[in-house]
């Protein structure tokens, strides 16, 4: 069976998914200790490096609008990242999973306002599907506001805002172009922030060092490029479903690697993800108009 553009482009997604759900462990190990606005700075330092050689054969593709461009999406990437940083401190992993989560809502619900189209039936039932397998997924037995969740709304809102944009400017723009511009921007504002704002001691253990040579190219740099190459083939809303998987991969490659055992509530959550996520992919909800 052949698969259609946008169907690349949905498996690409989710393979993007997959690898920042695989990393998530080593992440967790690694911030423990080097706090994580210097691993950020780091990391995406890193991935800009390992973009600059793809980046000199687009030279002829920089501009001051391109480049304008990948720091507005940075800033809301940078954004998205320390909001659930600063948050975390006030809440629950729990809570933070699951609002962190409700990116899959805030970005359909942008999109319709941007475009005043409603996604179809089936994209709506695989984001309700989506959304309780979060909450099945995330929360404990009952959901507890905490002072911190605020903050971590705020995150959601970036990332959506990220999705969104991405949408929105990766057919006019070239995608290593991009991709550059808004990792180096992330890069220099977790480096900023990381002078300004009181940090921890910092120790480079082999796991920091294996995190961040992990992270810096699968999950960064070559993540947010794939990002940036294949919105133009898939609506933001879609995009934001296909991501909602990340935490499914997140708790498989815990089990898989540290031995942890999701719950049967977890399991039906992650299963609910995953059929949201197919319900979409199948009711031809792909095919809809793309942010313009």
């Amino acid at each position: 069976m052949k698969l259609s553009r946008s169907q690349w482009a949905d498996f690409s997604l989710l393979l993007v998914a997959l690898v920042w759900g695989s990393t998530f462990v080593i992440v967790k190990l690694a911030i423990e200790d080097l706090p994580p606005l210097p691993f950020l700075a780091i990391r995406f330092a890193l991935a800009f490096i390992s973009l600059l050689p793809f980046l000199y054969f687009q030279k002829k593709h920089i501009s001051k609008g391109s480049v304008l461009k990948g720091v507005a999406l940075g800033c809301f990437l940078f954004s998205g990242y320390a909001w659930q940083t600063v948050g975390l401190q006030y809440t629950t992993a729990s809570n933070a999973g699951f609002i962190t989560g409700l990116s899959v809502v805030f970005v359909p619900a942008l999109f319709t306002i941007t475009t005043r189209k409603l996604p179809s039936p089936g994209l709506i039932l695989g984001i309700l599907c989506a959304l309780v397998g979060l909450a099945l997924l995330s929360l404990g037995d009952r959901f507890q506001l905490n002072k911190g969740d605020l903050m971590v709304l705020v995150c959601a809102l970036s990332f959506a805002l990220h999705i969104l944009f991405v949408g929105r400017y990766a057919s006019q723009t070239n995608a290593t172009v991009l991709a550059s511009a808004q990792v180096l921007t992330v890069s220099i504002l977790s480096g900023i922030s990381s002078l300004f704002l009181p940090q921890p001691v910092m120790h480079f253990s082999t796991n920091v060092w294996v995190a961040l040579l992990v992270t810096a190219i699968p999950a960064t740099s070559l993540a947010f490029f794939v990002q940036t190459k294949m919105q133009q083939f898939t609506t933001p809303t879609h995009t934001a479903l296909i991501f909602s998987m990340e935490p499914v991969f997140a708790a498989l490659s815990a089990f898989l690697f540290v031995g942890e055992i999701l719950s049967p509530k977890g399991l039906l959550g992650a299963g609910l993800v995953l059929v949201g996520m197919l319900v979409a992919e199948f009711t031809g909800s792909t095919n809809e108009k793309l942010l313009e």
